[in-house]
């Protein structure tokens, strides 16, 4: 009879657990890869993240697996995916799904139909890799060619090398203030640094913000600021390329 008041007890215990946690939503253990599945995706819930690392290796992990072509007429421009090896295994997945849904979404490059994109595994023939770079390697990389992405002496921006997308990793976690303070998801700042930099890797230079509570042009420097243009992250709106004028 005690086993069993004890066993009453406990089950009694978990059930009014459950209820003060509520429901808790299933690991969906069965998803398919990134690579077999349409983009964009469902849009997830981000919750509030740890402070990322300032600092790594410099060594990365390089995406094992291949995705869909991405775009419907254009040049092929295949891509690897890589994560700084200290940070690969908390951001790769999410990294890589934000880059196929933002890169193979309608209103990126794939847009002007003058490209395609495709994700390649390590080993494979590719054109550029994007990596996820701890803001300290991110700086060290990016200073190769003499670009400086520090903001008061802090390594602040991303940046496009030959061949590689740089996007570091505080912007990646924490967006920027304008962004911040206006209410605008880290999602979207994502798919604002991934069109940018990706837009550089394809030759196009940064462009000016076209007037007071307009959408900011993709290739405009909005992680230093909007200066009064609205936040967005893509290169085409209602099916038209949006852009400002060049500017140095």
């Amino acid at each position: 009879m005690v086993a069993l008041g004890a066993i009453l007890v406990a089950a009694s215990m978990f059930r009014d657990f459950r209820a003060s946690r509520g429901t808790l939503n299933p690991v969906l253990a069965g998803a398919p890869d990134a690579a077999a599945v349409s983009v964009p995706p469902p849009e997830p819930v981000l919750l509030a993240e740890a402070e990322p690392p300032a600092s790594g290796p410099g060594t990365f992990v390089i995406g094992t697996t291949r995705g869909q072509i991405l775009g419907t007429a254009g040049t092929l421009k295949r891509f690897r995916i890589a994560a700084e090896s200290n940070v690969a295994a908390d951001d790769l997945t999410e990294f890589t799904r934000m880059v196929d849904a933002t890169l193979g979404d309608p209103r990126s490059w794939i847009a002007g139909k003058q490209v395609r994109f495709q994700r390649v595994a390590d080993g494979e023939p590719y054109d550029f890799t994007i990596h996820l770079a701890t803001r300290d390697t991110a700086h060290k990389m990016c200073s190769q060619s003499g670009l400086d992405i520090r903001v008061d002496g802090i390594p602040y921006t991303s940046c496009q090398q030959w061949k590689k997308v740089i996007i570091n990793l505080d912007r990646w976690h924490k967006s920027i203030p304008d962004y911040v303070d206006g209410g605008v998801p880290l999602e979207t700042y994502r798919q604002y640094v991934i069109n940018h930099e990706v837009g550089h890797e394809l030759g196009r230079g940064h462009e000016g913000c076209p007037g007071e509570g307009k959408p900011a042009p993709t290739m405009y420097r909005q992680t230093l600021g909007l200066d009064g243009c609205t936040a967005n992250p893509w290169p085409y709106l209602d099916g038209k390329r949006y852009a400002g004028e060049p500017v140095a």
